[in-house]
């Protein structure tokens, strides 16, 4: 088994490819030792000591090193773990499934508990599908995923993930490419912050 390496948009993030799927649906974010808890992968990376974040994608995984962390020496170590893993076929979570793990669902609103307006209910789906259909696939060729978290008077909110996230360009990213997509395609939409 080949473990391909690519670098992203964010210094402190690389994303492996094990040339096989790793989630068979949706994504997952790890970005504590106490979250990691939850998948043996994710518990043996933060294990090196160097690990600030593991995001599982569809194809690939994306590790997160900590600020000083010397990514010459952490990947061969990185390497080691997702080979022994996946030539294992051990299961990604405790359990062997994602059951009984909490995870919040893409369209919790992250403000004051308040749903989006019925009345945006046609804007809201734009807004999602564009995310799906073209923004997504992007960002996650960055190893990262956007989760949408609310749209409230023109201005929608998303949550960078992976290797996204602290990403130095994730602010731009938000502001001049998905904020001038969504704009042309929906011109209800004024602003993109992020939540």
């Amino acid at each position: 088994m080949y473990i391909e390496t690519e670098a992203t948009p964010n210094p402190a993030t690389l994303k492996f490819l094990p040339g096989r799927q790793v989630m068979s649906s949706g994504t997952r974010e790890f970005t504590s030792p106490e979250a990691a808890e939850a998948s043996p992968l994710a518990e043996a990376l933060f294990d090196l000591g160097e690990v600030t974040g593991v995001f599982f994608g569809q194809d690939f995984v994306a590790v997160t090193a900590a600020p000083g962390a010397d990514w010459p020496s952490l990947k061969p170590q990185v390497v080691s773990i997702l080979l022994d893993h996946f030539v294992s076929d051990a299961p990604l979570f405790a359990g062997g499934g994602a059951t009984g793990i909490t995870v919040p669902a893409e369209e919790e609103d992250l403000f004051e508990g308040q749903a989006d307006d019925p009345a945006d209910a046609d804007i809201v789906a734009q807004i999602k599908d564009l995310l799906e259909t073209r923004i997504r696939p992007a960002v996650a060729n960055d190893g990262g995923d956007i989760v949408y978290r609310g749209f409230r008077e023109g201005v929608v909110f998303l949550t960078m993930q992976g290797a996204c996230s602290g990403c130095p360009s994730s602010s731009a990213t938000l502001k001049h490419g998905i904020e001038g997509l969504l704009k042309h395609y929906v011109p209800e939409v004024t602003e993109v912050r992020a939540a």
